[in-house]
């Protein structure tokens, strides 16, 4: 896989760092095409995801020199598009550690995430109608859900950049950490989530990426096939036996 996003893996996760520091990290083809090489090995071998940036910045967009001269074709290929919702859409969660920068594109691929950290030097938003361009690698669908309509159009229609106080206020971050912790901070969440049942919870995902038609008739299902799992006897029984030694 390309240098431009360096992987480091474990068992449980797998920490994807984009690394293009001439350009604080801004996303072109070629990161498009290590994030979907990444996407597979992840759909055949589910693990946790934590995304990040090097040189203290996430992202700082998508490749301007590259956005500029893409046409209508390019449009409509969704090329970011496509891309963030294989993140979205992988069987196992996704943490955004976000320090500094992620605009634009680079903020879209942090509201593809499930959990999103981040630092007191995070900043946010989407600058793209101050470029002639809209966001449309998941923002105008994914931020209402993720901060309500209301904010998101602010958001969208101003073109202005959220600090870390008013991401977290907002929900769009979970928490803040100093930079110097802020992946030992998505690793603690990661080692959280890795503890429990991994069926239970990609099952969990699947439920909350569900649309609303689909509830709760997809969360009657899931549980159906956890509750005949050997998994969930064992876990409930050990469970049992501990609240009885005390």
């Amino acid at each position: 896989m390309a240098e431009i996003l360096r992987i480091e893996r474990t068992d449980a996760h797998v920490t994807a760092t984009l690394d293009r520091p001439d350009v604080r990290n801004a996303i072109d083809q070629a990161m498009i095409d290590a994030l979907h090489a990444l996407c597979a090995e992840l759909e055949t071998d589910p693990r946790i995801l934590i995304l990040t940036g090097a040189g203290g910045i996430f992202a700082s967009g998508a490749d301007i020199a590259q956005l500029r001269d893409r046409r209508a074709q390019d449009a409509r290929a969704g090329i970011n598009t496509t891309a963030f919702r294989r993140i979205r859409q992988l069987p196992m969660p996704v943490i955004a550690a976000v320090d500094g920068y992620a605009l634009g594109g680079g903020a879209e691929l942090a509201y593809a995430a499930d959990i999103r950290i981040g630092t007191p030097s995070t900043r946010i938003g989407n600058p793209e109608t101050g470029l002639g361009i809209i966001a449309a690698a998941g923002a105008t669908w994914r931020l209402p859900q993720i901060v309500g309509e209301a904010r998101a159009a602010e958001l969208l229609l101003t073109g202005r950049t959220l600090t870390a106080d008013e991401a977290l206020s907002w929900g769009l971050l979970s928490s803040l950490h100093e930079s110097e912790d802020l992946l030992a901070a998505a690793h603690a969440v990661a080692d959280r989530i890795a503890a429990n049942d991994p069926r239970a919870t990609r099952h969990t995902k699947t439920a909350l990426l569900a649309g609303p038609d689909r509830h709760p008739e997809i969360e009657l299902e899931l549980q159906a096939e956890l509750f005949e799992s050997p998994e969930k006897h064992r876990r409930m029984t050990a469970f049992l036996e501990r609240r009885n030694r005390r």
